[in-house]
């Protein structure tokens, strides 16, 4: 991977594992500093571990996404850390409970949209004052297959949705500022979070790799490559783009 972020800053909500850690460590290969950030000190700390091991700059911030404060804190951290801000990959996400429209409890309802998307508002709220500053930036954010088709659970799908509206809004404001904000829609990905919320995880592997066109499960890095691409100037013209990383799931 090209080291085309040297004296660039990149934060990454959700760095703990997965998709998360997947993305922090590629934009470490690319030579930006990295701000991790987590509510598992365990997991982000080990991130941060991983990308000091392999020659790289990072630093780890305990944030709740759904806490203004917390995320105020996060940013004016970052920029007190490294003294800017380029990139962000706002990834922080809960899957909730497995529930339908009926029996989606309301408590479960809130902490999913509060998590899943007022998180990702709140973490663009104030990240893109930090990008004006150094005149231009690159966001991504994470949203999912199931914020495009179903089935899924109406929390998560609705908390997904709703990140790429929240998207191709902030691209249109912010275009002319040179800040360029997009999502990815990850598939079928092999992480942590997928594998605790299914109870034969082996063959609800197998189920949904004979779904998929290319007839494989995706890893996270496979997420996390796509990522830093949309940050980096190779992408310098996409913006507003909620695109898939799926096998061509999302074509069937």
């Amino acid at each position: 991977m090209v080291q085309d972020m040297i004296n660039k800053v990149a934060l990454v909500t959700g760095g703990g594992s997965g998709i998360g850690r997947a993305t922090a460590l590629a934009f470490a290969r690319k030579g930006a500093r990295v701000v991790v950030s987590d509510v598992s000190d365990q997991g982000g700390q080990g991130t941060v571990a991983l990308i000091r091991e392999a020659g790289g700059e990072a630093a780890y911030v305990r944030c709740d996404v759904s806490q203004a404060s917390q995320v105020e804190n996060l940013i004016k951290t970052t920029v007190e850390t490294y003294g800017r801000l380029d990139y962000a990959a706002n990834n922080a996400g809960i899957n909730g409970e497995v529930s339908g429209v009926v029996t989606c409890t309301e408590e479960n309802w809130e902490q999913v949209i509060a998590i899943d998307l007022k998180g990702v508002w709140l973490c663009m709220k104030y990240e893109i004052p930090e990008m004006l500053k150094v005149k231009g930036g690159a966001i991504v954010n994470t949203s999912s297959m199931n914020g495009v088709i179903a089935p899924g659970t109406p929390a998560y799908m609705a908390a997904k949705a709703g990140v790429i509206g929240l998207t191709k809004s902030a691209a249109a404001e912010f275009a002319r500022k040179k800040i360029r904000v997009n999502a990815v829609c990850p598939g079928v990905i092999q992480t942590p979070m997928m594998a605790a919320s299914v109870a034969d995880v082996e063959q609800y592997m197998q189920q949904l790799t004979a779904r998929i066109p290319m007839r494989e499960l995706g890893c996270p890095e496979h997420v996390a490559d796509t990522i830093a691409w949309l940050c980096s100037d190779e992408a310098a013209y996409v913006t507003g783009v909620a695109m898939p990383v799926d096998g061509g799931l999302l074509i069937l």
